[in-house]
């Protein structure tokens, strides 16, 4: 496999340097802003009971415009180069609604409710931006069967990936400083992480390849026991290496539910505990999430908020 180098991505810009224009175009029906509620699956809340009521919608649109991006890179049949051709559209779209033009009729109902909250919350184009570029990415590297180097390559692609969204609700939230940010960049690199181990029985099929190379030689892990989803020793070794590694990043960036105002920083708690019970389960596997997806279940959530309340 060649190593590519990630593309170059724009400056990350503050709310003080984005002004949406004016919407040109007569207004539209008031309903037409709501973002559908969430009922995709996920190892945490999203816009829960928990959640600010005020932000719960913007928090919906900017998931939802997150899911759809990731649904055009990863879901269906379709080839590469008709994902990205949807992948540049979805972008000029975004670029249209942030000038305050309509977007598409194609992703209006995605692009309606995140224009109304770009005007109403002055959210970071840049860091919308990035979640497309590292969508990408995924599905050049898929074509290309090209996986990751080295953790330092992956962890570019989860700053564009993961950290944007912990920065976009920071920004709701009004947190801005620069230990919050950091905080918040560890535990959205975190859960991308986790998202890939748990995943390993679904994405190498597909074609998905996260484990970094040079871990995969720490432990000498054969690439063709990998592909063929084989609990070989070795493999445990690097998934659990790899494992530890996500819980460490977790663990640093868990401070910030201490520095978020009432229900969202309950609200994380869950998050984070969400994400170290996967690992949880992803240990408890030795391997095994190579041919077995772990998945939260009732019981879990009772252990996660028990775990929450003495955070």
């Amino acid at each position: 496999m060649n190593d590519r180098s990630p593309p170059p991505q724009p400056e990350v810009a503050s709310a003080a340097t984005y002004a949406p224009q004016p919407l040109q175009t007569a207004p539209h029906h008031a309903s037409a802003t709501l973002a559908a509620p969430v009922t995709h699956y996920e190892n945490f809340p999203v816009a829960s009971l928990l959640c600010p009521p005020h932000l719960r919608q913007p928090i919906a649109a900017i998931y939802g415009f997150a899911r759809t991006a990731d649904d055009i890179a990863d879901e269906g049949d379709a080839l590469a180069a008709a994902r990205l051709a949807d992948l540049a559209a979805y972008h000029a779209d975004l670029m249209a609604v942030a000038q305050g033009q309509p977007p598409s009729p194609r992703w209006a109902s995605v692009f309606l409710p995140l224009q109304a909250v770009l005007r109403s919350h002055q959210l970071p184009v840049p860091l919308l931006a990035d979640l497309l570029s590292a969508f990408a990415q995924d599905v050049e590297k898929t074509r290309d069967a090209e996986g990751y180097a080295d953790r330092a390559e992956l962890l570019d692609y989860c700053r564009r990936s993961a950290n944007p969204v912990g920065r976009l609700l920071l920004h709701l939230y009004g947190v801005t400083d620069a230990q919050a940010l950091q905080e918040s960049d560890a535990i959205c690199t975190a859960l991308q992480l986790i998202n890939f181990w748990q995943d390993l029985s679904v994405d190498i099929p597909r074609g998905r390849h996260y484990l970094p190379r040079a871990d995969c030689a720490v432990h000498g892990a054969c690439q063709a026991e990998l592909l063929a989803l084989r609990s070989t020793p070795e493999n445990v070794r690097l998934i659990s290496d790899c494992a530890r590694w996500a819980r460490a990043s977790m663990q640093i960036g868990a401070p910030l539910v201490h520095r978020l105002p009432g229900r969202a920083g309950w609200e994380l708690r869950l998050v984070v505990q969400g994400g170290l019970r996967i690992l949880d389960k992803v240990d408890a596997l030795k391997g095994g999430s190579l041919h077995t997806r772990p998945r939260l279940h009732a019981w879990d959530w009772c252990v996660m908020l028990g775990r929450a309340l003495v955070m």
